[in-house]
């Protein structure tokens, strides 16, 4: 029996997927002042474009064909499967979905998901009672958001690469490290030396392996 669904073309699952996981950031992040709402668009943008070529245009396997095709002729890279890009060049002859990339991929998005939500109750919490935020994981690092949607940009790439996701990426890690920074020049004249004692034992987004043995 031949399969004659179309693997790309599915514009109703690029608007589906993209409305869905953009709304489930939104639910967590909840953006509310102007630099929330760049940093919040600028990753709506990564995800659109994302599943733009999961499902509705493989511009990448385009760019790439003659290339993979004469590397791998085994596979069929017209098939939405072989999307999965480094499962494909890695040799997984089994479902991709069951890659070890694609695992790891789950791990860092729903990582990345669970540090925007306990990121935002903690800072939710601390601008109600108008004090510097240090708990969750502000304990761990000083923007723990911005960690989030890296965590679960970096997820995605190793889920299904793409030319223009993976051209975004480094182009939005800067962005979030300049948006950080500039919150940390209103906190600083905000708090003052509370913020800069911190600052001084808190990592920007890395949390330090000192501080992880310790607890």
């Amino acid at each position: 029996m031949i399969d004659d669904a179309p693997a790309y073309g599915l514009w109703s699952l690029v608007i589906l997927n993209s409305a869905i996981f953009i709304f489930f950031a939104f639910s967590f992040f909840r953006p509310q002042t102007e630099r929330d709402w760049r940093s919040f668009g600028a990753f709506s943008a990564f995800l659109v474009a994302l599943f733009t070529e999961m499902y509705g245009f493989p511009l990448t396997i385009y760019f790439l064909s003659g290339w993979l095709q004469s590397r791998h002729p085994e596979v069929d890279w017209f098939s939405h499967d072989a999307g999965h890009l480094l499962e494909m060049l890695f040799g997984w002859q089994a479902n991709p979905h069951f890659g070890p990339f694609h695992v790891l991929s789950m791990i860092f998005i729903g990582a990345g998901f669970l540090i925007i939500a306990a990121g935002w109750r903690a800072l939710y919490t601390a601008q109600r009672q108008n004090v510097l935020a240090t708990s969750g994981p502000y304990a761990w690092v000083r923007h723990p958001q911005y960690a989030g949607f890296v965590l679960v940009m970096f997820g995605f790439l190793l889920q299904w690469p793409t030319l223009l996701t993976l051209a975004m990426f480094p182009i939005l890690v800067w962005m979030y490290a300049r948006l950080a920074i500039g919150e940390e020049r209103e906190m600083k004249r905000q708090f003052g030396e509370l913020w800069q004692i911190y600052a001084a034992r808190t990592p920007r987004f890395i949390p330090a392996l000192s501080s992880v043995a310790a607890r």
